[in-house]
């Protein structure tokens, strides 16, 4: 959202720092949920014109979109349980990485989450 969003202070840094991974040739993944916070976050801000271009940008980025399945989700309930306060979301996410073998994500809220470590 913030690649394709309003002016906000972490759109420089997410730049700079996609920037730097996309010359390292870093792989980068992604699950279907992204997709759907761009058409909730999108549509929740009554800015659907923002659907178009942040589908856009992830598809250009992302090399493999995970699916979730009732393992993950039943992952997320456990991850949920032993983290406090992290959202489902987040928890479901986490699963979605973890059955991926994927440790390493740009989301700073994740950073309560043990086994998950932030590019920064």
């Amino acid at each position: 959202m913030y690649l394709v969003g309003a002016p906000h202070p972490n759109k420089e840094h997410l730049h700079r720092l996609l920037d730097e991974l996309i010359r390292s040739r870093s792989r980068f993944v992604t699950d279907v949920e992204v997709y759907q916070e761009i058409l909730h976050r999108s549509m929740a801000i009554n800015r659907p014109d923002m659907i178009d271009p942040g589908f856009a940008c992830l598809d250009s980025i992302t090399g493999e979109i995970l699916t979730i399945d009732m393992t993950q989700t039943r992952a997320a309930r456990a991850i949920q349980a032993t983290v406090d306060g992290f959202s489902a979301q987040g928890a479901l996410h986490v699963a979605v990485m973890r059955t991926a073998g994927v440790s390493r994500i740009l989301d700073r809220g994740f950073d309560a989450c043990p086994g998950i470590e932030r590019m920064k």
